[in-house]
Order: C-alpha cells, then sequence, then structure tokens
C-alpha cells in the first residue's frame, strides 16, 4: 500500500512583462512554484515538479509525514488605513 501525502498549493493570478495572464502555483511547504495558462495546467505543473523534486530528495517525505495542512484565509485591507503608533 502507498503512503498519502497531502500538500498545500497556492494558486494565484498574474502578469506577465507583456501583460498576459499566467496562473503561478506556490508549494509553500517544499518551497517549490510553477505555472501555466489556467489553474488546471498550474495544477498539473506543480504536481510533475513535486513528484520530480521527491524523486530527487526522498529525505523530504519524512518532513511531510507529519506535517498539517496550513490554515488559509483572506483578510481585507484598505488602501488609506492609518496605523496608531504607541511612544513609550
Amino acid at each position: 500500500m502507498k503512503n498519502k501525502y497531502f500538500i498545500d498549493i497556492v494558486i494565484n493570478k498574474e502578469k506577465l512583462s507583456d501583460n498576459s495572464p499566467v496562473f503561478v502555483a506556490h508549494c509553500s511547504s517544499l518551497g517549490i512554484a510553477s505555472q501555466g495558462k489556467d489553474t488546471d495546467e498550474a495544477m498539473k505543473n506543480i504536481k510533475e515538479a513535486i513528484e520530480l523534486y521527491l524523486e530527487e530528495q526522498p529525505e523530504k517525505y519524512n518532513e511531510l509525514a507529519g506535517h498539517e495542512l496550513p490554515l488559509f484565509s483572506v483578510i481585507e485591507v484598505t488602501k488609506d488605513a492609518k496605523i496608531a503608533h504607541s511612544l513609550g
């Protein structure tokens, strides 16, 4: 029976220098990134990159074994937010 590992992936839509869109997939737990023209391609590419990385560094599986999935949230910030400074 094969061991299964769940790895966090975050995909951001970004723009290339010619302003064309690209989807960048980040795996923060392994420090790997990849990209694609859409989210499906970005996911396929990051999965392949992770598999190649782990093939070359199988000891990294040990780090993933006890790895808990990260918490993810979104916050709102405003452009002209004022920060209270404390002098003391």
